[in-house]
């Protein structure tokens, strides 16, 4: 993704979502929020990209060569080690950022899912809100529930490889 893609995406992304003027209850202007997500949306995009991977081989090849004439300085050093704490720190707001949006968004689709099949336990809903030991009981049950059907697992497997074979897909 060249910069001027990345800068039409901020401009699609901008244009597609107004911007709240309201102020919210701690006297914080709504719209910091929306940018920060926009920022996150476009940065997670293009510092995920291989242009990005690219950019950054080369500055840490410029660096390395960079060590002779610096004489491999503590400054030199320095100059890399704050550089890339800098970077990282903020880089983890970003992953975590797009992180959550992903999670939410996934856990919406399957609550979806659930509400919208017919036998579903639809107590399943908010699973990501139980505590972990109500998570790791929930999984025994499951895991129970597995054991008991006596093979059916298996057995839906062996029916799909085989249906797989049969339209001449290697499943190998």
């Amino acid at each position: 993704m060249t910069l001027r893609h990345v800068a039409e995406r901020i401009h699609v992304v901008a244009a597609a979502e107004p911007v709240p003027a309201a102020d919210t209850q701690d006297g914080h202007h709504a719209s910091q929020s929306t940018l920060f997500r926009r920022f996150a949306l476009v940065a997670s995009e293009w510092l995920g990209s291989s242009w990005a991977f690219a950019g950054a081989f080369i500055v840490i090849l410029a660096w390395a060569a960079s060590g002779p004439v610096f004489g491999f300085s503590s400054n030199w050093q320095l100059v890399n080690n704050t550089g890339t704490t800098i970077v990282t720190f903020l880089m983890v707001f970003l992953v975590q950022n797009t992180q959550n949006r992903d999670t939410l968004a996934m856990n919406l689709k399957l609550d979806e899912l659930l509400r919208g099949t017919k036998g579903a336990r639809t107590t399943l809903v908010h699973l990501e809100d139980l505590s972990d030991e109500d998570l790791h009981r929930l999984r025994d049950e499951f895991q129970a529930l597995a054991e008991r059907s006596g093979g059916v697992f298996e057995s839906a497997t062996e029916d799909v490889e085989e249906e797989l074979a049969d339209r001449g897909h290697d499943i190998a």
